[in-house]
């Protein structure tokens, strides 16, 4: 007969999906047996535990609860636990004592991200995105406003320093004014040694600290790891993917052809002028060419070059449903670009 341990792992496992067979072989015991107890016709038969015979982890299950409660609220693993009991003699396996501490902790929950949101010419955050074109990799230079979710969209083939220069004085031109400040991620274009000069005084790359200093704007960089801190350009880059780039360009693929950069960056330039922009955003509930007027009359004016040119509206950009997951598009993308 079976204990109520080994029961529940027959019932555990067969929720997980295991086959009879996989799970007589995992816990090596009869195809036979393994259906009984799925059918339920033996819960009557499951043995007690005999006096006399405890358990391998009885004797220091009271050791591990306060282990776990002097911890609180850090969660200590089961493969901590395990290897400090058995420097203390235990000789059973780390499963059981995973199993144990199941109800002694509470389960991990990622760790809450708070929506900063800020006042009008305030902020705007920028990162790039990698996409494939056929054979070759494009990158999209992204800039939002971070009150308005004013959208500006640039497709190039580097992310080299002058090349991220250029195109701030065209994002800027497009903006129609300079942010307080501009946030970025931790790329080696933006800062060459963080906390050099000491906590959050950073040496920036000469080409955004000399930009910065003409436009006048302060670079800010977002906490390492945490691409969640520059949320909404995070956002806006899964967007653009989803709701401008594959279409477009999955859409030319069927017709045997993949977009020049010029013929790619005159689509952006018209689906941010015609969808992105006038769009009633999710989290503000309003239009961002709307708010912009806030932000341009908070922003201090821009007047270094831009080339930028004006977007045309004469004709909407066509809506086309992504139906399929953005590395099914690669793959058709990388095919169609060999032939």
């Amino acid at each position: 007969m079976l204990t109520k341990e080994a029961v529940m792992e027959i019932k555990i496992l067969s929720r997980r999906g295991m086959s009879i067979r996989a799970i007589a072989k995992e816990l090596k015991i009869s195809r036979n047996t393994v259906r009984k107890y799925l059918r339920g016709e033996a819960v009557k038969e499951v043995a007690r535990r005999r006096p006399g015979r405890p358990r391998k982890l009885e004797p220091y299950e009271d050791w591990i609860r306060r282990r776990v409660e002097a911890a609180a609220p850090i969660r200590l693993p089961a493969t901590v636990l395990h290897r400090e009991i058995k420097a203390m003699g235990y000789d059973g396996t780390e499963r059981t004592v995973r199993r144990f501490i199941a109800g002694l902790q509470p389960k991990a929950v990622p760790e809450p991200v708070v929506r900063f949101e800020t006042p009008p010419g305030h902020q705007a955050q920028m990162d790039w995105g990698e996409y494939r074109l056929g054979r070759r990799k494009v990158y999209a230079f992204v800039g939002v406003l971070a009150y308005s979710r004013w959208l500006y969209l640039e497709y190039v083939e580097s992310m080299r320093a002058e090349v991220l220069v250029a195109c701030h004085r065209r994002m800027l031109g497009d903006f129609g004014g300079v942010p307080r400040e501009i946030l970025y991620d931790n790329m080696k274009t933006v800062v060459t040694h963080r906390d050099a000069y000491g906590p959050g005084r950073h040496r920036f790359h000469d080409a955004i600290w000399s930009l910065a200093a003409e436009c006048g704007y302060r670079p800010k960089l977002c906490r390492p790891a945490r691409p969640q801190t520059k949320g909404k350009v995070e956002r806006a880059i899964d967007y653009i993917a989803t709701s401008f780039f594959y279409p477009y360009v999955t859409r030319l693929a069927l017709e045997g052809r993949v977009p020049e950069l010029e013929e790619l960056n005159a689509e952006a330039r018209l689906w941010c002028g015609t969808v992105a922009n006038v769009r009633v955003h999710a989290t503000t509930k309003a239009r961002p060419v709307d708010r912009l007027i806030e932000d341009r009359e908070a922003m201090q004016p821009y007047t270094g070059p831009s080339t930028v040119p004006e977007s045309t509206v004469a004709r909407r950009w066509p809506r086309y449903p992504l139906q399929r997951s953005p590395r099914e598009y690669d793959a058709l993308l990388l095919q169609e670009g060999a032939q």
